[in-house]
């Protein structure tokens, strides 16, 4: 005689926080950053204390003081003595920051931080194209003539295109000798290269105008002309973002 036997029921999915992410401090650390930046804690006003926290998220109180921490590293709170953790004003905020960054992007209506990028990548590359029309060396000149030129080939193919451009941009930073700077720049384009609101609809006409840039930057590079180098970036990058922006208010903080 055979013995029946009941199926299990079937278990229901297990919210987020149980499922446990491996690093639990950085996920409520994730989560506190873009609470912060919404306005949910506003600036000069504290923190939940522990214990709610913990409820909140489901976890012990040794991973809020971890999240606590790393959001002190951010600027984003102050532990004050006899006051509790304290929200800090979004201009001590660390905005090289991903996850600083990426949360303030997304909830900027304005487009005011991405013009605030631009603004700052513009500065640093036309410094860097005029320090590396000062000393491009053939193999620099050679490497930007071809990449301009396989642009104008990959204007319908907005992805590689993409691809040529980041290497184009970036061979004049390492020309340049500038470290520093082209880390900033590679930090800040890193967190908006997969953003619609930053990279437009990809479209020929966009390619077409963008690689004009780029001949003109190189042009001057290879002419050795640090003025007309730096100038051509310049316009270059500023010509492309308003190509590329959009938005609802006047780009006042691009004016110059």
């Amino acid at each position: 005689m055979t013995t029946s036997q009941e199926s299990p029921p079937s278990a229901a999915p297990s919210p987020a926080w149980v499922r446990r992410p491996a690093n639990l401090a950085r996920a409520v650390t994730a989560e506190l950053v873009e609470r912060i930046v919404r306005g949910v804690h506003p600036s000069g006003t504290p923190l939940p204390a522990e214990p709610a926290l913990c409820e909140t998220f489901s976890v012990s109180r040794t991973v809020i003081r971890e999240a606590v921490k790393i959001l002190q590293e951010k600027g984003l709170v102050q532990v004050r003595q006899g006051s509790g953790t304290i929200v800090t004003p979004p201009t001590m905020w660390d905005m090289l920051d991903e996850l600083v960054l990426a949360a303030t992007i997304a909830e900027d209506e304005s487009l005011a931080i991405l013009d605030d990028l631009v603004v700052t990548r513009r500065v640093l590359e036309s410094d860097m194209a005029n320090f590396a029309a000062r000393l491009a060396d053939r193999d620099t000149v050679d490497r930007l003539r071809a990449l301009v030129d396989r642009m104008d080939e990959l204007v319908d193919d907005h992805v590689t295109y993409a691809e040529h451009d980041r290497a184009f941009h970036d061979v004049i930073m390492q020309a340049s000798g500038n470290r520093i700077a082209r880390g900033v720049v590679r930090a800040l384009e890193s967190q908006v290269i997969n953003t619609a609101r930053y990279m437009g609809q990809p479209q020929r006409a966009l390619c077409v105008a963008s690689n004009l840039g780029h001949r003109r930057i190189y042009e001057r590079i290879a002419a050795h002309d640090p003025g007309g180098a730096a100038e051509a970036m310049f316009k270059h990058i500023t010509d492309a973002w308003l190509v590329r922006r959009g938005g609802p208010d006047e780009p006042v903080r691009l004016e110059r």
